[in-house]
């Protein structure tokens, strides 16, 4: 007896069980088709991330910056940001339903340069952006030879179609993660001073509002790297022990603060 039921009760179970489910209509929640498999990436390791993509192709900087930036040919042919084994690329899918929609995202920055603001990040004079002022476009940032490591980065930039406008105490824009709305560099007009800003106390405030760790000051090798004296570098750890460098700096004349990867 024992023995029967050991060989048929494997297969009556089995019975049972296809019972439960055969010619049974059943629902589940599946990917949309924009939303590709992304590994989860600790707040450090979007941060690196983003600063090898966005070190790869040419970043939108002030004026003045963009002026004195020495111009180079190291664009990527046949496909634009490429370069290396990291890529920074339109996304022309658009945004998944997990991610923040194009009628969000100027809401979603406001919210977040608010929040900024509270941390003493951004001077309370920073105006609110506007929907008719600005531009969006959403960007995959992608480890190549590591695919899984990506994510969507919209980047919201004053529109350059505004002749002459008026830019003081203005957002001139922003990298802003399209999962979480969070603001991961920016350049802004503003009505303070170098002198009056602090630094340590900007950086600790924005990396706790990211939600980084491990955080050093950085001695620069070549400060005549940067088209400004007014500049600390900080070192967050990033990927397989590398870092990445955080600099907050100050362009004088169009009082314009910065916080920018490399």
């Amino acid at each position: 007896m024992i023995l029967l039921a050991a060989v048929l009760g494997p297969e009556q179970i089995a019975r049972y069980k296809d019972h439960g489910i055969i010619n049974q209509i059943t629902e589940e929640e599946t990917e949309g088709p924009n939303q590709g498999y992304r590994y989860t990436l600790s707040s450090n390791e979007k941060l690196y991330l983003l600063s090898e993509c966005l070190s790869r192709q040419v970043l939108p900087e002030s004026e003045l910056s963009a002026v004195t930036r020495a111009k180079t040919d190291n664009s990527a042919q046949g496909y634009e940001g490429l370069m290396g084994t990291y890529a920074f690329v339109t996304n022309r899918q658009g945004p998944s339903d997990k991610e923040i929609a194009d009628e969000e995202i100027f809401t979603i920055c406001n919210q977040e340069l608010e929040t900024l603001k509270k941390l003493g990040v951004l001077s309370e004079q920073v105006k609110e952006v506007d929907p008719l002022a600005y531009s969006a476009v959403l960007y995959s940032a992608i480890d190549v030879l590591e695919p899984q490591n990506n994510m969507a980065v919209w980047h919201v930039s004053l529109s350059t179609s505004q002749q002459n406008a008026d830019k003081a105490n203005r957002l001139i824009d922003a990298y802003i993660d399209a999962d979480s709305g969070k603001i991961y560099s920016f350049y802004a007009r503003t009505d303070s001073l170098w002198t009056q800003m602090k630094p340590d106390q900007i950086m600790d405030a924005w990396g706790e509002y990211l939600g980084l760790t491990g955080r050093e000051t950085y001695d620069s090798e070549n400060p005549l790297m940067e088209t400004t004296s007014d500049f600390v570098k900080y070192r967050f750890p990033g990927m397989e022990e590398r870092s990445t460098i955080v600099t907050i700096g100050f362009y004088e004349g169009v009082n314009e603060v910065f916080i920018k990867l490399t």
